[in-house]
């Protein structure tokens, strides 16, 4: 779904008529509200529209007719179509099925320009009656149930009850349909059959017990018997008594009340938030003011939804109608979770059926179906011959801190050490970080996130390493600082494709040597004890988005598992145990196809024997993680003795409904893994051509059939991001893009050189309405895709994107 604002304006009440079913009244109750407000026309400043999304059948006898007729208020159809049949079938036989985004885009159009006129009269109102066709799952033109269709607008609604038998059934599924979505319910209301069903007695009772609030309005004459003329006659002298009894004056209020308090409560949440909140990886010192909080109404898709500010406005001329929110594309997939946008209408169901088959069950020593299915699949997707059991813990950090604890009890079994007197490190990659439990912190090297942590001692020993990444045209790899001499001169290569050709890169000796004279340093030199080798692989994330030569990290694992750590301790001979050191992978930013694969280990095409999964485990949904261990791993936890089991867990390890969830999320992706939007990104990729190949030490390796890397933002922008005189280099690999800037003052962490790009990007401030929410790690900015992200909004950030890295040359 393309970028469209939450219909929220201050001086327009848009409200959302929904029907539990077909026929249960919902034209006849929009224009009794209709009836109800134009009396207040004459005292008050209210104005009065009356919108159909969508309407089938002969427009003589359309409902926006009726309503005018009996209101004498403005209608509008948006889309209309001949055939009286459900909207999915009368758009396929006239030929034209307009899409969802054409939908909500008309309506949101059509409700923006009576906001703006209502902009134009001071102390003036409105209210817009939206009416949906059929029942709240009906299908729209394109086959999309509209509750799905007309969410990202996220409407307040008036559900209109069924009065008829087996309403009540049907008037409570519709109910809960729309709150699985996310919408607010502004009521529901019934008409009073007379005694006949007393579905409204009923309803009423239920719905208040639940806190929602339900009305009864009068009964509908009865026309059985009238000509056109006194059926008008008799409605019209309906509309004008019943508009004004007790059932229209509180619905009408509610909608009044409901709506001053969402902007009340929007108005006051940054403040709220600046004295109550204490948020993470912020310095609140440096904040001046709570504006600088964004506030969130929803997120749909790839979207929040945000509240206009001074400071957001920034020189976008898109909030002339007064509008409240405004969407902001989410470039960070919040922390990296987002996997299937924001609202998942599937995920939210998942959520709904575990919570209530299970509730939470504990986990030790019992199972559940969710957590073995979801164990199992893992197990298979990841595709590696040396995994064999998964344990669940709760987030990314968790779950590294027992991957952690699993290898270093693995090596001091076979190695005799005791780790409680014994120091016993990790080795690692300098920049990576693991989390920000204490353990997984002690697996880093000192940084910002941890050197000011009181109980952080960093146990280990992480080695420079080679980064690849595009500048001015071509991928390079390129020593870190001052490596020069030991990595060797900058290479170049025609694709991303040619960097991961290992076999036609052949093994680099100045890798195996620079690896092997430190640990010959370390280990007999020093005498140094470790215990694992923990890797983010291709990406460190929170370090600030390297892309690590896979070659180096292919060669650093083959080497670790090689190395005699203990002089005199045989390397096992079953091929699936570990060797040297347990070698960790830790996949929570890079796994479950952020890069465009299930497993990032698959790149380097070898396989670690512990592997850490989190972030898009439940498609950004509930917190989750796994730790993955092969079979020898596990085997050094068994003994007679308590004290030698794995004693880790969590009151919520393995929690049913997350990993139900977790089981939809990655089949949901595996399915967009062999998508046509897919296929298209790898053909983007796939012709792939660099911008100049005449230096002498360019790489031009012969292609192969192996599977091409590629990315969902295009070749063309990351090339040409590539060249800006204010970038320094790209990384566009799966969903990731990342544009590090020059800085004269240096890069790193504590680098402000991305600030004002962030800002700009937030603020909008060249005026395109186009609002990008993005985090920077000090000289670099990233964004991420969702896995649903559709290739034309990608296409307008990446405009947006290039549009303000020009403002900022020109100094505008």
């Amino acid at each position: 779904m393309s970028r469209v604002p939450t219909a929220l304006w201050k001086n327009l009440i848009a409200v959302q008529v929904y029907g539990a079913n077909t026929g249960v009244g919902k034209t006849v109750f929009s224009t009794l509200l209709g009836s109800h407000f134009s009396r207040k026309i004459a005292k008050t400043k209210w104005d009065l529209r009356y919108i159909k999304p969508v309407s089938t059948g002969p427009i003589d006898e359309a409902d926006d007719g009726y309503f005018s007729r009996y209101t004498g208020a403005n209608a509008d159809t948006l889309f209309q179509f001949k055939k009286a049949v459900s909207p999915h079938v009368a758009a396929r036989d006239s030929g034209r099925i307009p899409s969802d985004n054409d939908i909500v885009q008309k309506l949101y159009s059509k409700l923006s320009e009576i906001a703006t006129r209502r902009c134009s009269q001071e102390n003036s109102i409105g209210l817009a009656i939206v009416e949906t066709a059929g029942g709240v799952l009906s299908p729209g033109p394109s086959g999309v149930p509209q509750a799905d269709l007309f969410r990202p607008l996220r409407m307040p609604v008036v559900l209109v009850g069924d009065h008829r038998l087996g309403g009540i059934a049907s008037t409570i599924s519709a109910t809960e349909s729309l709150i699985l979505r996310g919408y607010d319910i502004a009521g529901v209301v019934c008409f009073d059959d007379k005694g006949k069903y007393e579905n409204s007695n009923y309803l009423r009772n239920y719905f208040e017990e639940r806190e929602i609030a339900a009305f009864e309005i009068p009964w509908i004459p009865d026309l059985s018997d009238c000509t056109t003329e006194t059926e008008i006659e008799k409605m019209r002298a309906y509309y004008l008594e019943e508009s004004d009894s007790d059932g229209l004056h509180n619905i009408a209020g509610q909608l009044i009340d409901q709506h001053a308090t969402r902007l009340e409560n929007l108005s006051k949440m940054a403040k709220k938030t600046s004295e109550s909140i204490w948020h993470p990886f912020t310095q609140h010192k440096n904040r001046k003011s709570s504006d600088e909080i964004l506030v969130f109404d929803s997120a749909y898709g790839d979207y929040f939804q945000t509240k206009h500010t001074a400071q957001s406005n920034g020189g976008s001329k898109g909030n002339t109608n007064n509008a409240i929110l405004y969407p902001a594309f989410d470039g960070s997939a919040s922390w990296w979770t987002q996997g299937l946008g924001h609202g998942n209408p599937k995920l939210a169901l998942a959520a709904a059926y575990a919570a209530g088959r299970y509730g939470h069950v504990m986990f030790a020593g019992a199972t559940n179906e969710p957590a073995v299915a979801l164990a199992q699949r893992l197990l298979q997707g990841l595709e590696n011959p040396r995994l064999a059991r998964c344990f669940y813990t709760d987030d990314g950090s968790t779950a590294a801190e027992v991957g952690i604890k699993m290898a270093l009890r693995a090596s001091c079994k076979r190695y005799g050490w005791d780790g409680s007197s014994t120091e016993v490190g990790i080795l690692g990659l300098k920049g990576s970080y693991h989390g920000d439990t204490i353990g997984a912190m002690d697996a880093s090297e000192p940084c910002t996130y941890n050197k000011k942590v009181d109980w952080y001692r960093g146990r280990g020993h992480w080695f420079d390493f080679p980064t690849v990444k595009m500048r001015q045209g071509q991928w390079i790899v390129e020593p870190s600082a001052g490596m020069e001499q030991v990595f060797g001169e900058t290479s170049r290569y025609r694709t991303l494709d040619d960097v991961f050709e290992f076999e036609k890169r052949r093994q680099n000796p100045r890798y195996r040597e620079y690896i092997t004279e430190q640990l010959n340093t370390l280990v007999k030199e020093q005498g140094k004890a470790f215990g694992a080798l923990v890797m983010e692989p291709i990406i460190l994330g929170a370090g600030g988005m390297l892309f690590v030569d896979p070659l180096f990290q292919r060669t650093f694992v083959e080497i670790v598992r090689e190395y005699d750590f203990v002089e005199s301790t045989a390397h096992p001979k079953d091929p699936k145990a570990w060797s040297g050191l347990p070698v960790v992978f830790d996949e929570v930013f890079t796994g479950l196809y952020r890069l465009g694969r299930f497993s990032s280990a698959s790149f380097l095409e070898t396989h670690p024997d512990i592997s850490i999964h989190a972030k898009l485990l439940t498609g950004g949904l509930l917190p989750l993680s796994a730790t993955l261990a092969s079979e020898s791993i596990f085997e050094a936890f068994l003994s007679n003795e308590v004290a030698d089991a794995l004693l880790h867990g969590h009151s919520y390890t393995a929690h049913p409904i997350g990993c139900h969830v977790g089981n939809v999320s990655l089949k949901a992706m595996e399915e967009l893994s062999h998508s046509y939007a897919w296929q298209d990104y790898l053909k983007d990729w796939q012709g792939e051509v660099a911008s100049t190949f005449d230096q002498p030490h360019v790489e031009t390796p012969k292609k192969t059939t192996k599977k091409c890397i590629w990315s969902m933002w295009s070749q063309r922008t990351a090339n040409e991001i590539s060249y800006h005189p204010l970038v320094d280099h790209v990384i566009a690999i799966g969903s990731v893009l990342v544009v590090s800037l020059k800085d004269d003052h240096g890069s790193g962490y504590t680098s402000k050189a991305a600030l004002g790009l962030r800002d700009a990007l937030l603020r909008d401030r060249i005026g395109q309405n186009i609002h990008i929410h993005s985090r920077v790690l000090g000289n670099t900015i990233y964004l991420m895709a969702s896995m649903t992200s559709a290739p034309s909004d990608l296409a307008t950030i990446e405009s947006a994107f290039m549009d303000q890295l020009k403002a900022m040359v020109d100094g505008s």
